[in-house]
């Protein structure tokens, strides 16, 4: 298996929607000590990993949280009805497995006598197999959350399983800073992982205003256009390459940082796509909008099935993109 899929079978496998990241701030953190000069942790829970130096004050952001479900009322025979903790579609839960923090797992279904094309999240419900509500509560409570449950593997080159998006983020800071733990740069490098990206890009605004960069970079994942029959077309896909950003609907990225992503990319001989992306964004809005503003950038991973258990991309995409990386972070 390749260095990205035992690094995110790591990351990937700790427990932490959105507000609950934790274990997977453990994770990284026991990972990045090798590589940098310090480490901290803000009021909000971002992991702050600085390698010192005097130059330009770049900062390095991926977000370490993850969608997931949170119990909101248990019935009398024990199944328990759930809200969302950040964007979930409804045909990606039908009787998938979800798991709570505690190990507890159980399945989602739905109401069969509304029509599957009236389902709401109204309708969807988490079976624990309890035989009744004193018995769900034995194992879950009101205020509980959940998240996917499913394999994760290396095939072919490509990974597929839950939370790509954003552990696989995660992964790229973490082979960045390996791969200029030895290397010489002025720079004063913050690579940031943060919280609550997935209901309001909430740690990142934060970490941004804290450390004041000259620059700041967000990666993440991306959508993809190379499915078949693919409704909005999309100049990106899986494999061919991480993704500069050029916009999305929370942000128009700076042309000078994209212009040395390019730069960067080309120095190093990695391929590079342009990605516009038509729905959602990332923490690099928050970045952005720090203090009086800040140039922003992102380089993005192409994924398919985004925010469902079984999301896919590209090993040697991830690689590219931790190369460009830290040349441009050398640079």
């Amino acid at each position: 298996m390749s260095k990205v899929f035992e690094l995110w079978n790591t990351v990937g496998g700790a427990f932490g929607p959105s507000g609950r990241e934790d274990a997977v701030r453990e994770a990284i953190a026991a990972v990045a000590g090798e590589y940098i000069d310090e480490i901290t942790t803000d009021a909000l829970g971002n992991l702050i990993c600085r390698k010192k130096g005097t130059g330009k004050k770049l900062l390095f952001a991926a977000h370490m949280d993850s969608i997931g479900v949170v119990a909101t009322w248990i019935d009398d025979k024990g199944f328990i009805r759930f809200s969302q903790v950040g964007g979930l579609f409804k045909g990606d839960l039908i009787n998938i497995v979800v798991r709570f923090a505690n190990g507890t797992r159980g399945v989602i279904s739905y109401e069969e006598k509304t029509p599957f094309k009236d389902l709401t999240m109204d309708n969807l419900f988490i079976d624990i197999g309890a035989k009744d509500k004193a018995d769900a509560e034995k194992y879950v409570q009101v205020g509980d959350f959940a998240v996917f449950e499913a394999p994760r593997f290396e095939q072919n080159g490509v990974l597929c399983g839950p939370y790509l998006d954003n552990r696989i983020g995660c992964v790229t800071l973490l082979m960045m800073m390996e791969q200029l733990a030895q290397a010489e740069t002025e720079n004063d490098l913050y690579f940031v992982f943060t919280v609550q990206e997935e209901v309001g890009l909430r740690g990142a605004g934060a970490a941004s205003f804290a450390v004041e960069p000259d620059v700041a970079i967000a990666v993440d994942v991306t959508d993809t256009g190379d499915l078949p029959e693919r409704k909005s077309p999309m100049a990106v896909d899986m494999g061919k390459g991480p993704a500069i950003k050029v916009m999305d609907r929370s942000v128009i990225c700076t042309p000078a940082v994209c212009e040395a992503l390019e730069r960067a990319a080309a120095a190093c001989g990695v391929a590079t796509q342009r990605e516009i992306l038509v729905c959602g964004g990332t923490d690099t809005a928050a970045l952005q909008k720090a203090r009086a503003g800040v140039q922003a950038g992102a380089v993005s991973i192409p994924t398919r099935y985004v925010h469902s258990p079984s999301e896919m991309c590209a090993v040697g995409d991830v690689e590219g993109a931790a190369k460009l990386l830290a040349r441009f972070a050398a640079d």
